[in-house]
């Protein structure tokens, strides 16, 4: 039985940190949420910062910065 962890090339798989977590802060015991939610979406679903906007991957919502 082969083993989960390898590839067909006989080479192991190297974890991988999800990135849920790079959306989340920890203070004491509390989570605080980085980016702000998605107002069609609602909570969970997060807007992605880019440069110039930000946008909902989900609904494609997107809102220009101000400069």
């Amino acid at each position: 039985m082969a083993d989960n962890k390898k590839e067909k090339g006989g080479k192991e798989k190297k974890g991988k940190s999800l990135q849920v977590y790079k959306s989340y802060q920890v203070s004491g015991d509390k989570l605080q949420r980085k980016n702000r939610n998605c107002p069609k979406c609602g909570p969970g679903v997060f807007l992605a910062e880019h440069k110039d906007r930000v946008s909902c991957g989900k609904c494609h919502y997107m809102e220009m910065k101000r400069k």
